[in-house]
This record gives C-alpha cells, structure tokens and sequence, in this order.
C-alpha cells in the first residue's frame, strides 16, 4: 500500500508534513501570532511546538489527513472564505466551487457542509494523497484525480464548466492563477484568493484587478492596497474583501446570514504579526 503524504502551510505559514498519521516535520513560523487561533485555540504565539500541539489536536479532532477525517461540519468562523462558500452555495448564488483540500486534492463541491467540512479548518494544502472516506463522500466523478489527489485549481474550474455548472467559484492561492481563471472563464468564474500572506505589491495589485473575494491573511500589500479599493470589508482580524460586484454580493451574503454589518472607514484592527 502507498504511503499517504500531506504537506500543508499553516498557523503562521508554518510547513507541516504528515506521512501515514504521524506529524514528520514541522517548519519555523513565519508569524509570531494570529488572532483567530488566540481566540478560537488559545494560541498566544507561534512555534514548532505549539504548531505540532494544534496539527496533532487536528489529527485527533477530526482526522485530519487520515481515513478518520470527518468530510462534513457547520460554520466555524464568521467570515472565512469556506464561510461565504457555503452561504453563497446555500442561497444559489453560485452553482458550484472549485476547492483544494486534504485527501481529495482539487474537487468540484455543490454541499454546503462539504465545503466548511473540506475548507473551514485547514489551510494551504500544498501536496496530499488519496483517502478514500473523502472522495466517497464528496463522488469519485467530482474529484479531478481521484487517484492521485492532484491539486490544480483551473483544471478543476475546467472539469466544473464540463459538469454544466455556469457559475463557479474557485479558491487560487497566486495572482497567475488568477489572471489566467479570469482570462478563460470571464465573470462567469467568482475567483476567492487565499493564503495571501507574503504576497509582494504587484501581486497584490494584480488580485484586486482580478478576483472578486480576496482574504487578507497576514499580507501588509493586501491590506495596503484594500485602502486604495471601494470594498466591502468583514471580520477585523482576518479581513475579507468583497472586491468585484459579484464579490461584494457574496460577502453581503454572509454578513446578512450572521447579521453583522459591514465594516465602513477603517475598522478596528487586530491583526496577525508579524504583516509579511
């Protein structure tokens, strides 16, 4: 039987490798501290250990990268972007999205509790493997490479044009990948850029020309570059940026799902640290 491998970038863009169960390697943070994991963990700052603590917690809570992973879940933050995902799917106002996740790589989801199931408590998914309880549970044919977890975003907003769904929604993790979704697909694609952090200022740029939902995770140039923008903003810890219309529409979706209202001016901040 193959080995099953997971590579994530997590709580404080920390790389994390998990083989068969069991955590491997575990990089230095990037950050010393996010507030989200100060408020929902009790994780005051980051380190290696600290970082494994929560890995394994995951492993244990939800099976995390293993056979035991737990596919569906409710809401677990105000405003992520897996969040505004599933208010969108729930209201209709996508059809489908494109995600990347753990044990199925890339996939085309249409579940609500999917998409916070896969997406609400993982990061980066950078390398993964099969696990056959996910791709059961998500439909071997709305997998893009069931054999092989492969994770690559626009051949799964391809795969999703395929299945007949007009509007859809992926999540990208760099301006390219960006530009390229918006130059194939047009506005029919809702383009969510994520794990923003360490982005430099053209790339910053170059996602609020083209995405319509844009995190801030602990990016300087996102935020700096969000003043510059007429967005609608939710969350002050981890802003979320309703760029495009369609983008302001999805956010506005959710803040009326939570009943919070839009942040207007600048709103109180808590962000991570250090902003890279």
């Amino acid at each position: 039987m193959n080995m099953s491998r997971h590579v994530t970038e997590c709580l404080g863009k920390t790389k994390v490798v998990v083989e068969d169960g069991k955590i491997v390697e575990v990089g230095e943070p990037q950050l010393k501290r996010c507030p989200l994991f100060g408020k929902h963990r009790g994780i005051d700052e980051f380190d290696t250990e600290s970082v494994r603590d929560n890995i394994q917690f995951r492993i244990n809570d939800f099976g995390l990268f293993t056979e035991d992973r737990k596919v569906r879940m409710p809401d677990f933050l105000s405003f992520g972007i897996s969040e505004i995902l599933g208010t969108a799917l729930k209201h209709g106002a996508i059809d489908a999205a494109v995600i990347a996740a753990d044990g199925c790589g890339t996939a085309v989801v249409t579940d609500p509790e999917i998409v916070q199931g896969m997406c609400g408590r993982i990061s980066a998914i950078i390398e993964t493997s099969p696990i056959e309880t996910v791709i059961d549970a998500i439909g071997r044919d709305r997998v893009l490479d069931p054999d092989t977890a492969e994770i690559d975003m626009l051949a799964g907003l391809e795969k999703a044009y395929s299945m007949g769904f007009r509007s859809v929604a992926v999540t990208v993790c760099g301006a390219d990948d960006a530009v390229k979704a918006r130059d194939s697909y047009g506005y029919s694609a809702v383009i969510m850029a994520v794990h923003t952090s360490g982005t430099s200022y053209r790339d910053a740029v170059v996602l609020f020309d083209n995405c319509d939902v844009i995190t801030a995770c602990a990016s300087a140039t996102i935020r700096q570059e969000a003043k510059n923008r007429d967005v609608v903003t939710a969350g002050n810890k981890v802003p979320i940026y309703g760029v495009s219309e369609k983008g302001k529409e999805l956010v506005n979706l959710r803040l009326k799902e939570t009943g919070k209202e839009p942040w207007t001016g600048n709103p109180p901040e808590d962000p991570p640290s250090p902003l890279i």
